[in-house]
């Protein structure tokens, strides 16, 4: 592999900084070829870049917490880890940034420092809108890429044209799909369903969109009919906290149901290592975090409850989309000069 080095925040999530550091550790251990520039506050972080041959450090004093207002805090404490990764990024220091933070503060960081592509309209160059997209997996036994997962809550139809752009090239970069199959998340498969703003997407969605497939519904999220499923921000979230609810749901019934009884419990002695595949699949740990496109970079979100196996996996799967060339794939799907 090609030698990549991405830079990761010690001090983002709900865990303490010692999950995120044993991560990245995981992370340097399964990729010869990989450097990181960890960042984070010196007293955290120069004990482990000092025994770690790949690891180096980038001091950030200050901390942006999930209870911060995420502009106010990228605007008011430009020396925390998340300001100084984003600008590690923009700086050329590192090829990506991954970060189990503040969603809020690293899409105000990402946009403000990575900088997002900009697009001509109307006669003048206007910033497009970042996307946060990540894969679900489906019933189909692949992944179903979703966007926007809840960066833009308000957007206009030409910015969902965008998002359907810059997701079928994550699905072909980074999930080997060679022709996208992208939906419109609506109310019903036909073309005459829907509210007057996917009405105004529809067509657009057709002339601009190579491989569009037409209306989905909420089941497509996990039905594997389609590669790529697209809406605005607002949705997107909705359908995905549904989806992550009723997983919740399922397999706490499930477990329920196998401990109410003797014959529950021998049976899920015989079933536990299907019950151990199945939450490792809905757990969002296999896949590391969601990326947020329409950057000159890769910036990557994990959940803030993290663990060991995210870090790992958000910092590998950062390193893969920096060897993909997944910035310079998504310009090249919107026409625009990477």
């Amino acid at each position: 592999m090609d030698k990549v080095r991405v830079c990761v925040d010690a001090v983002g999530g709900d865990e303490p900084a010692e999950v995120v550091l044993a991560g990245i550790e995981a992370a340097l251990e399964a990729d010869a070829d990989l450097e990181v520039l960890v960042a984070g506050p010196e007293e955290v972080i120069a004990e482990f870049c000092a025994t770690h041959e790949r690891a180096e450090v980038l001091v950030a004093p200050e901390i942006i917490t999930m209870e911060d207002d995420p502009i106010t805090a990228v605007m008011t404490r430009r020396k925390s880890s998340i300001v100084l990764g984003c600008r590690a990024v923009k700086k050329g220091q590192a090829g990506g940034f991954f970060s189990a933070g503040s969603t809020g503060a690293v899409t105000a960081a990402g946009t403000a420092y990575v900088t997002p592509f900009k697009a001509s309209l109307e006669g003048r160059r206007t910033a497009i809108r970042p996307c946060l997209t990540n894969a679900l997996p489906n019933r189909a036994g692949g992944l179903t890429v979703l966007c926007d997962m809840g960066a833009n809550p308000d957007v206009e139809p030409l910015d969902v044209v965008r998002f359907a752009q810059m997701g079928a090239a994550y699905a072909s970069c980074v999930l080997g799909i060679d022709h996208p199959r992208v939906g419109l998340l609506s109310n019903g498969t036909e073309e005459h369903k829907g509210s007057a703003f996917t009405h105004a997407c529809f067509p657009l969605m057709r002339q601009f969109v190579p491989g569009f497939a037409g209306n989905c519904e909420g089941t497509d999220l996990t039905s594997g009919n389609f590669d790529v499923v697209v809406c605005d921000g607002f949705a997107g979230n909705i359908a995905l906290k549904s989806i992550e609810g009723a997983a919740k749901f399922m397999m706490e019934e499930l477990k329920r149901g196998l401990t109410s009884s003797l014959a529950g419990k021998v049976s899920a002695v015989l079933m536990k290592p299907m019950l151990r595949q199945l939450k490792r699949k809905l757990s969002g740990d296999a896949k590391g975090g969601a990326v947020l496109l329409g950057l000159r970079g890769v910036v990557m979100i994990g959940h803030g409850a993290t663990s060991v196996e995210a870090v790992k996996n958000g910092t590998l799967a950062c390193a893969q989309c920096v060897r993909e060339g997944l910035v310079d794939r998504v310009a090249d799907a919107m026409g625009l000069d990477a």
